[in-house]
């Protein structure tokens, strides 16, 4: 090859490589991982029924709570009370003859959008007695205050003739010191049957009521706003149900029961005013038997006669 032919070919080489393209930038250094510590023992999570009971915890703290009613939480045990009638998210409650509302303002807001909440309500036959107040008193609450009632049901019934919803249609029915009024009423035999009536089979029924000394013969303490435990159990079970447990939540021995004016000596009531009011507000609340009774899972369900009526209070 001549002299011109080798730098000819030189020149090419030299063209071609300063064609080809620049070697790759090196690789970024990647950025150090951050170590985050786990704790040893991460929590596990929760389940519905704790979540749940959270929610108790923060209806009971709730705001709209009347500050008297937050005060008798020592003595009516709620969260144990409902924890021990098996109330779960999503049940459809109804509440017989719930008063002034003190437990309605733990249960509306409780199952709101989480079940649902019925007050069954007497009809009341007096204009001025104690279930036109109550009425009264119950619609002003839920009027104002449509964040944690705007979800609530009413049934008024006749205790005469109590038609408390369509048959089969409650998972728990509940009903707080109300049964002394039912036996003095007469109206005892026909609200366990309605109450048996409205639950869907294995629903629960839950009741509290003021307890007599064991052995008490009824005529000498229903007027005193006591009840035989074993009374209240047979009214029940005459009626279809099946006692499922008992329990102390709101059990008090202090209560010796032979009051003047009967139950309403003690708080909240507290009918002698002035007199010895010390000892009683030491005493408490009264002693309350605290009931769960099933609805066998194997009964039928009967539909109400077409003229049943529809929702008897004095609670303490």
């Amino acid at each position: 090859m001549n002299k011109f032919a080798v730098t000819f070919v030189s020149a090419l080489m030299l063209t071609a490589c300063s064609q080809q393209a620049p070697p790759p930038p090196p690789a970024p250094v990647a950025a150090p991982v951050a170590v985050v510590d786990q704790p040893a023992n991460p929590p596990p999570p929760q389940s519905v029924e704790q979540i749940f009971t959270a929610k108790i915890d923060q209806v009971l703290a709730g705001t709209w709570r009347e500050p008297a009613n937050k005060a008798r939480d020592q003595y009516r045990h709620p969260k144990q009370t409902l924890e021990f009638f098996g109330l779960k998210p999503g049940m459809s409650l109804i509440e017989i003859s719930p008063g002034g509302g003190w437990y309605t303002e733990i249960l509306a807001p409780l199952l709101k959008g989480d079940g649902s909440y019925t007050a069954a309500t007497p009809k009341p036959s007096r204009p001025e007695g104690e279930a036109a107040r109550d009425k009264s008193s119950l619609g002003a609450k839920f009027a104002g205050d449509s964040a944690n009632y705007g979800a609530v049901e009413v049934v008024e019934y006749d205790s005469k003739a109590p038609n408390l919803g369509a048959p089969g249609s409650a998972d728990m029915v509940v009903t707080f010191r109300n049964v002394h009024n039912w036996v003095v009423a007469d109206t005892a035999s026909a609200m366990f049957k309605a109450i048996f009536q409205v639950l869907k089979p294995g629903g629960v029924l839950g009741v509290t009521d003021h307890r007599a000394a064991a052995g008490t013969e009824l005529e000498k303490v229903k007027k005193l706003g006591y009840l035989p435990e074993d009374l209240v159990i047979k009214l029940a079970t005459d009626a279809g149900f099946k006692l499922e447990a008992k329990s102390e939540i709101n059990a008090n021995p202090k209560d010796t029961k032979d009051y003047e004016k009967g139950v309403w000596t003690l708080p909240p009531t507290l009918e002698l005013g002035d007199k010895d009011r010390e000892k009683y507000v030491a005493i408490g609340e009264s002693d309350r038997m605290t009931l769960k009774f099933v609805k066998p899972a194997g009964d039928k369900i009967f539909t109400a006669p077409a003229d049943a009526g529809k929702s008897g209070s004095g609670q303490q």
